[in-house]
């Protein structure tokens, strides 16, 4: 009777021991969260609002542990086989969240069309599209080509890209853009799975880092 008494009394702290433990990953969890909010600051989250394809962008990037949002200009380390030629300058990085958009043509699910929201700081900068064409606040556009063979980092997140600058226009940050590249990027695959119909649109959260550099005589 003691040991079964004693057997039954174990079994319940364990529970309340696991209990408590699930809990505490329960709150854990949501000051993270919460915390990850905060530090998007009030531009990215006017942009959610506006936008609500980002959030599964934006959850993607809390799940993965909220990093510093696009602040400084260094260039990114990357394989060699995206790397800028020298004689250039990084002069903007945007963080990118939003979505890849792919449309079922009954064989595949064809190239995707980014539609993005690029942040520098706290501050909402650009907005990414079709072309691929980045535009930013001022009025500034720069239109990019693919320059070397994507280059694919994490198998379950679309590749990383260097592209040259097939045009620009208007003053601004994208003025004189010779390259740009789309480096530390997560989630924006393609759907694995076979579309139902023919025009079926599939529109999957990503982010990355994109990387603008201007010719330098330095």
């Amino acid at each position: 009777m003691v040991t079964a008494l004693c057997s039954s009394q174990n079994r319940g702290n364990e529970k309340t021991v696991k209990h408590v433990m699930i809990k505490e990953q329960i709150k854990t969890n949501t000051i993270n969260e919460v915390t990850g909010f905060r530090r998007l600051g009030k531009f990215v989250l006017a942009a959610l609002s506006a936008n609500k394809a980002t959030i599964g962008a934006l959850a993607l990037l809390l799940g993965g542990g909220l990093t510093a949002l696009a602040s400084d200009n260094r260039a990114p380390e990357v394989p060699e086989g995206i790397a800028v030629p020298a004689g250039n300058k990084v002069h903007f990085h945007g963080f990118a969240v939003g979505v890849q958009i792919y449309t079922w043509d009954g064989v595949s699910w064809g190239r995707a069309v980014p539609e993005a929201t690029l942040f520098h700081g706290n501050g909402v900068v650009t907005i990414h599209f079709a072309g691929p064409t980045w535009e930013s606040n001022s009025g500034s556009k720069v239109v990019g080509t693919l320059a070397k063979p994507p280059v694919t980092v994490d198998p379950n997140a679309i590749p990383w890209l260097l592209l040259s600058a097939a045009s620009t226009e208007g003053p601004g940050i994208f003025a004189d853009t010779t390259f740009i590249q789309r480096v530390n990027t997560v989630g924006g695959k393609a759907p694995s799975a076979d579309g139902a119909f023919v025009g079926q649109v599939a529109r999957v959260p990503y982010t990355a880092d994109y990387f603008f550099y201007r010719q330098t005589d330095n």
